[in-house]
């Protein structure tokens, strides 16, 4: 809490640079032991614990390895982007401390794949599950190209693929949940994959917004059917401003306990659209076992998280994995995984 408190005297992107420079120097620790029925299996890959770091703490694969000594099961490094860039005009993140939220508008900053795939080729990630989430430049003229390069520049160099199409900081990104858009992009990228790789042996997921309509939710479900999507990431930030208690007036994507319910709504509604059959990844809001919980009855084989970092610091992973397991334990599954969708009807 004392380092929080001198944090939070910071603004918020200079306190973000100065964590991740700590923790480069940090030596990696073991993580606790977990119970076994939190292990999960990920695409093959055994997880000690079903909940990860979201995409957007690690910009550019610089501490991997240390974020997973905190517990968390799996790490997503990026967004990453084809060529560096410096994102929008600062200030660019708000505190919104009455309700633990983050508001940002960073725009996708980041020091580009090239150098993203010099750091992760410097660290020994061998026995460590990590994603890699990609998106399009701001000035890119042709989207699906911008996705299409990256999976070719970066396909067997991790355990999983994220497609980033629903951030609300980048131009037209969004535009990419158009049914017509959508399957253009899932179709090359599906074709491009094939053309590497005829078995697709390394998983591709789609992250995507919170702020959908149910046309949206519908054409998703479906392309990620059609295309086999190995999964979805529901969700990333929202613009949507609901039951705020902190004042503000920022334009940007609201993360942390606001979005929680909005997020989770969601995971319900595309757990049943795709009737069970894509891996869901719970995302948005979680600070607690019971918040994870209630993810992964929604229809989430595995969580992430992010804010509640800032909020709670490093310490709040294993309180998460301690409160699941209690939970778990509580409702007589002998695995967590049976707890997935237990909560929805189709």
């Amino acid at each position: 809490m004392i380092l929080r408190n001198l944090l939070f005297l910071l603004p918020p992107e200079t306190a973000h640079s100065l964590v991740i420079t700590m923790l480069k120097k940090m030596p990696c620790r073991k993580p606790i032991e977990l119970p076994e029925f939190l292990n999960v299996n990920f695409f093959g890959n055994r997880l000690r614990s079903p909940v990860g770091l979201a995409a957007g703490f690690d910009k550019n694969a610089e501490i991997i390895r240390p974020m997973l000594s905190f517990g968390f099961g799996f790490i997503e490094a990026g967004t990453v982007t084809k060529h560096p860039q410096y994102g929008n005009k600062k200030p660019r993140i708000f505190r919104l401390i009455k309700d633990e939220g983050i508001i940002n508008r960073l725009g996708f900053n980041n020091k580009g794949i090239a150098c993203f795939l010099k750091r992760i080729s410097e660290t020994k990630l061998n026995d460590c599950v990590f994603g890699i989430n990609i998106g399009k430049n701001s000035t890119s003229k042709d989207q699906i190209s911008d996705y299409v390069d990256l999976i070719k520049m970066i396909y067997g160099k991790s355990n999983y693929i994220v497609l980033n199409i629903s951030s609300p900081n980048t131009p037209n990104l969004r535009n990419l949940h158009n049914r017509q858009e959508l399957s253009e992009l899932l179709k090359s990228i599906t074709l491009t994959r094939k053309s590497i790789d005829n078995a697709e042996s390394t998983p591709i997921m789609l992250k995507i917004s919170p702020d959908i309509d149910q046309k949206a939710k519908e054409n998703v479900a479906e392309f990620a059917l059609e295309y086999k999507i190995d999964g979805l990431i529901v969700s990333n930030t929202a613009v949507s401003r609901d039951n705020l208690h902190s004042h503000h007036n920022e334009s940007g994507g609201l993360s942390g306990r606001p979005l929680f319910k909005l997020s989770t709504e969601l995971l319900r509604n595309m757990y049943k659209l795709t009737k069970g059959k894509t891996l869901l990844i719970g995302c948005g809001g979680i600070s607690s076992g019971a918040d994870a919980y209630k993810k992964i009855k929604a229809g989430a084989s595995l969580v992430q998280l992010y804010t509640a970092l800032v909020y709670q610091g490093p310490q709040v992973v294993n309180k998460i994995n301690l409160e699941l397991a209690e939970l778990v334990k509580r409702d007589g599954f002998s695995n967590i995984s049976e707890a997935v969708g237990c909560g929805c009807k189709f």
